[in-house]
């Protein structure tokens, strides 16, 4: 395929236009990663006053809490399906100028999030003990990954609609006011959160539970609030008209984002196997393996953001009919991706123990979590290639292909090495599984992302 070159102006306007969209998308992941991060924080740092009303310490919190997370990052890949296809969608509208169709999308977002956090809700309750054993987690830390899925199942059907209508902001070409509501989201979290786990201030000392409720409760807020927005019109979209079922606009949603809603699954299918091998070398390895995660979840933050960028602009392009704009926003995304995520990838590799100490008061876990992290440092602009391209994908409306790349490489690539790996070099030879599982999903979606097919799709 021939593409001509393009003048300075066109290029530096792309320039700037993918970092307007990707910095407050990057913004917005953080608060959203920042949820998470504080709980892991209060959690490893609970004091000696709270051990002993609660009968555990940091590192039986941080195996619980961090189960528990799974499950409900699990969970939340049914929220894909919809945010994914709702971007999609309404940047197609946006970049045809169709503006009575993305309201029409958005309505219908509505109403699928409902249902799909609602759906979510139950699961999350119904299976936390079931879940729970499929990681083969010792009882105690079974009960407390538990307890906080069932406080965290109550936020569900708010959390979904939050997720899919910032989608489709995101997809309008508004990633600020996202932005906004996670800074509100983590405000809240922080304060209730940082109140509940140790029990400052008179209030009940409940350690991990408490942490599930200032997420749940904070989650509960954001929902609303970006309803409340979107009622009243924020920038072209606007809740003008009340939802009603459309079955045709509804598929349509769907037929994009149910591959990657499998995709997700499928990928975390994965990691319930992967993680029981993890969870088999004992708490301490299990704490580390954790909190190289919550490290490891900093450097993600630049892909995510620019791959926000990479979605909303190859969907509006392909609206406009200009594939030529689409091909170079992915590569601009990518490229300003992995200057980020070198940067961290450096950081990572010289100072590992300033970023695990910076999450956990354990010696013990600090140590085992050095050489993982530095192997997170080494694979950063492949990892941004994976996130990049792969969102690139998904904001044409390929979502197929990287549904094959997680039901790829994950399971012939991951699960295999870690099951070779493990036995002999422990918790690093998890990770080295994992970053080189990683690294070939990154080049698998460059290289789709390199062809022409993408620029066909219907959605």
């Amino acid at each position: 395929m021939t593409t001509r070159t393009l003048p300075r102006p066109y290029e530096s306007s792309l320039r700037r236009q993918v970092l307007r969209l990707a910095l407050p998308a990057v913004g917005e992941q953080f608060l959203n990663m920042l949820v998470g991060l504080t709980d892991v924080y209060l959690v490893g740092h609970l004091t000696a006053t709270a051990v002993a009303k609660l009968g555990y310490g940091p590192a039986e919190g941080l195996a619980g809490i961090g189960l528990a997370n799974y499950v409900v990052w699990i969970i939340t890949t049914i929220f894909m399906a919809g945010a994914v296809g709702t971007t999609a969608l309404i940047a197609r509208a946006t970049g045809a100028q169709e503006q009575g169709e993305a309201n029409n999308i958005l309505r219908q977002s509505l109403l699928l999030g409902a249902v799909i956090g609602i759906v979510g809700g139950l699961l999350m309750y119904s299976t936390a003990g079931a879940a729970l054993q499929l990681f083969g987690a010792a009882p105690d830390v079974a009960a407390l990954g538990k307890r906080v899925l069932h406080i965290s199942a109550v936020s569900m059907p708010l959390a979904g609609i939050m997720f899919v209508l910032n989608a489709a902001l995101r997809g309008a070409g508004d990633t600020k006011t996202p932005l906004l509501i996670m800074i509100l989201v983590n405000g809240i979290n922080m304060l209730l959160s940082w109140l509940l786990v140790n029990g400052y201030l008179g209030f009940p000392t409940m350690g991990v539970a408490g942490a599930a409720w200032g997420s749940t409760i904070s989650r509960i807020i954001g929902g609303i609030v970006v309803v409340g927005l979107l009622l009243r019109g924020c920038g072209a979209l606007q809740l003008d008209l009340l939802p009603r079922p459309h079955g045709n606009t509804l598929m349509r949603i769907l037929r994009v984002g149910l591959p990657t809603g499998a995709e997700m699954l499928a990928f975390q299918s994965a990691l319930v196997v992967y993680a029981r091998f993890v969870t088999n070398l004992g708490t301490v390895p299990y704490a580390a393996h954790n909190t190289v995660i919550t490290a490891e979840s900093i450097s993600f933050l630049p892909g995510l953001g620019f791959a926000v960028a990479a979605t909303t602009l190859v969907g509006q392009s392909l609206g406009a009919e200009d594939p030529q704009r689409a091909r170079r926003s992915g590569h601009e995304a990518y490229i300003q991706s992995a200057v980020f995520m070198g940067i961290m990838g450096v950081l990572f590799v010289i100072m590992p123990e300033f970023f695990l100490s910076l999450l956990v008061d354990d010696p013990e876990v600090v140590a085992a979590g050095v050489l993982p992290l530095r192997l997170v440092g080494i694979i950063q602009p492949l990892l941004a290639a994976n996130f990049v391209y792969a969102g690139a994908l998904r904001g044409a409306g390929d979502t197929r292909w990287p549904l094959l790349i997680k039901l790829v490489s994950p399971w012939l690539v991951r699960v295999p090495l870690a099951i070779w790996l493990i036995p002999l070099y422990g918790l690093t030879g998890a990770w080295i599984a994992m970053s080189i599982d990683l690294a070939v999903q990154g080049v698998l979606a460059l290289w789709r992302f390199r062809g022409s097919a993408w620029e066909r799709i219907k959605v």
